[in-house]
C-alpha cells in the first residue's frame, strides 16, 4: 500500500517531468541537427522527442505494472507539451485537438515502425534505418552513414536505457549518450 502512493500523485507527476524533460534535452541536442542532418524544424523536432520519448517508455514497459502509472504520466506530459506548443505557434483552440490527436497517431505509428528494428532477433540495422528514413527525413534523401549512425545510436540508448533501474527512473534519473556521428558506430 505504501508503495502504491509513493508513485501515485504527486511524486509520478514530478518524475513523470524530470524524465520528459531530459527527453527534450537529449532530443535537441545541436548533433542531431548539424552532425546528423535530421532537419532542424517543428517535425524534425517532433520526431525526434518522439523517438526519445518511444525509448523511454519501451523502457518502462518492460517493468511492467510497477511502472505504468509513471509510463502513463510521461506519455501524458508530451501530449500536454504538444498542446501548449501549438497553442503557443499560434494554432486556434478549435483546430489544437485535432492536431494533438494526429501528433498521437503519428507517434503510434512510429512505435510500430521503430519496435522491429529493436526486436532481440533483429541481428541488422535496414529496418531501424527504414523506420529512420522515414519517419526523422520524412522522404528526403540521406547519407546511408547516416542512417547507420542515428540507428547505432538507437539500439545503443535501448541497451543502455535496460541496464537503468527502475528506482532511478521512479525517481526521475535517466541518461541518454551522446548521438554517434557518421562513421563513429559501434556495435
Amino acid at each position: 500500500m505504501a508503495l502504491r502512493s509513493l508513485f501515485s500523485g504527486k511524486h509520478a507527476g514530478a518524475a513523470a517531468r524530470d524524465l520528459y524533460m531530459t527527453a527534450v534535452h537529449q532530443a535537441r541536442r545541436e548533433e542531431f541537427y548539424l552532425s546528423l542532418d535530421v532537419p532542424d524544424s517543428v517535425d524534425g523536432r517532433f520526431d525526434l522527442l518522439a523517438l526519445h520519448v518511444f525509448l523511454l517508455l519501451r523502457r518502462l514497459g518492460k517493468a511492467g505494472r510497477p511502472a505504468k502509472t509513471l509510463s502513463q504520466a510521461v506519455f501524458d506530459l508530451m501530449f500536454s507539451d504538444m498542446d501548449a506548443n501549438l497553442r503557443e505557434m499560434g494554432v486556434s483552440d478549435l483546430a489544437v485537438g485535432g492536431r494533438v490527436k494526429t501528433m498521437a497517431k503519428a507517434f503510434y505509428g512510429r512505435i510500430d515502425a521503430y519496435e522491429p528494428g529493436l526486436a532481440p532477433d533483429c541481428d541488422d540495422l535496414s529496418s531501424l534505418k527504414e523506420a529512420l528514413a522515414r519517419n526523422l527525413f520524412r522522404g528526403t534523401a540521406v547519407d546511408d552513414g547516416v542512417l547507420t549512425a542515428l540507428a547505432g545510436y538507437v539500439r545503443r540508448e535501448d541497451a543502455a536505457l535496460g541496464q537503468q533501474t527502475l528506482e532511478d527512473l521512479q525517481d526521475g534519473k535517466v541518461c541518454f549518450g551522446t548521438p554517434l556521428l557518421p562513421g563513429a558506430v559501434r556495435s
